[in-house]
């Protein structure tokens, strides 16, 4: 196994587009069940706010030494507001188009023992109007960046995917797209899909071998025109289809806490390395231990570029 390297990051640009959601935990402790009926009463103790989406894939690239531009929509709303406030924060470049008709996506956790006992969403899908002007920001927004990434969470905010990918590829920059739903032909052209293991199954259907697995990722890249597909695998670590050949990388995880936003830093890393000119097998070696670190922590997470080195 050849020595694993870093590379520089500090120059690197990433756009990041896709749906967008607030993240909010409630944490307390459950002391008894309610009268009223038999449910857990949580006593919340403290509240924490955290970006979500295409917002925590922004995070991890920041997080791993890269300028980050996220570009999205969110509603005219105090959680929209909210979302702004945490990305700036963070030294995150936003270009967040309001649409006053659109409900900022919230997912609210209720944990209690570091155990999820319930989520709730709040959500709903944004004017066809407000995603037309988010199309033109990203031909406006595409010179200055080294790499695009697709975050589509199924939110709506991805309608025009096809002709992002489309420009991007037109002007040479690589685009990752983390997939989302039964239909994968409308990121067709795409550099890189980052399915896991379910959304792939629901794609190409079940496999009884990695030889069957590796045949039907590889007729789908074919039928697709993508350069590569990158599955993540839980507890079977990672696989990379490039070409006629199959690469493959065991779970790192020390001990699994929570695998939410896995998925976010698992593209953030791929997009960072290879925009930073690292090739492909390199990119997704550093990002399997990006996702090993990162299912150790509690809810949506990001790595910071110290936490990898200290992994070499």
């Amino acid at each position: 196994m050849t020595q694993l390297l870093l590379p520089d990051t500090s120059k690197t640009r990433i756009l990041v587009v896709g749906d967008v959601m607030l993240d909010r935990y409630w944490f307390g402790e459950v002391s008894r069940i309610s009268p009223e009926a038999p449910v857990p009463v949580v006593k919340v103790e403290r509240t924490e706010e955290r970006p979500g989406g295409a917002a925590n894939v922004a995070r991890n690239c920041a997080a791993l030494g890269a300028k980050a531009s996220l570009l999205s929509v969110v509603g005219a709303d105090e959680a929209g507001q909210t979302l702004a406030r945490l990305l700036a924060d963070e030294g995150i470049e936003t270009s967040l188009h309001e649409d006053a008709e659109l409900s900022t996506t919230i997912k609210l956790r209720v944990v209690a023992r570091q155990q999820q006992l319930l989520r709730i969403d709040f959500e709903n899908c944004p004017a066809h109007e407000v995603l037309r002007a988010k199309l033109a920001d990203f031909e406006r927004q595409l010179p200055r960046c080294d790499a695009v990434i697709l975050s589509d969470y199924g939110k709506g905010g991805l309608a025009h995917i096809g002709e992002m990918i489309r420009l991007a590829r037109d002007q040479g920059k690589p685009v990752l797209v983390d997939p989302k739903g039964e239909d994968f032909v409308r990121y067709a052209g795409a550099t890189l899909l980052t399915p896991n293991r379910a959304e792939l199954r629901e794609v190409i259907g079940r496999w009884s071998s990695e030889a069957e697995l590796q045949e039907k990722a590889m007729r789908l890249c074919e039928s697709l025109r993508l350069d590569a597909l990158l599955v993540t695998r839980s507890e079977e670590g990672m696989s990379l289809f490039e070409g006629k050949q199959a690469r493959h990388e065991p779970a790192l995880a020390r001990e699994v806490y929570d695998v939410s936003g896995a998925g976010d830093t698992v593209i953030a890393s791929m997009a960072v390395m290879l925009a930073s000119g690292a090739d492909l097998h390199q990119a997704m070696r550093i990002a399997n231990r990006t996702a090993g670190i990162v299912v150790g922590k509690l809810g949506t997470a990001v790595v910071t570029l110290d936490e990898l080195r200290a992994t070499l």
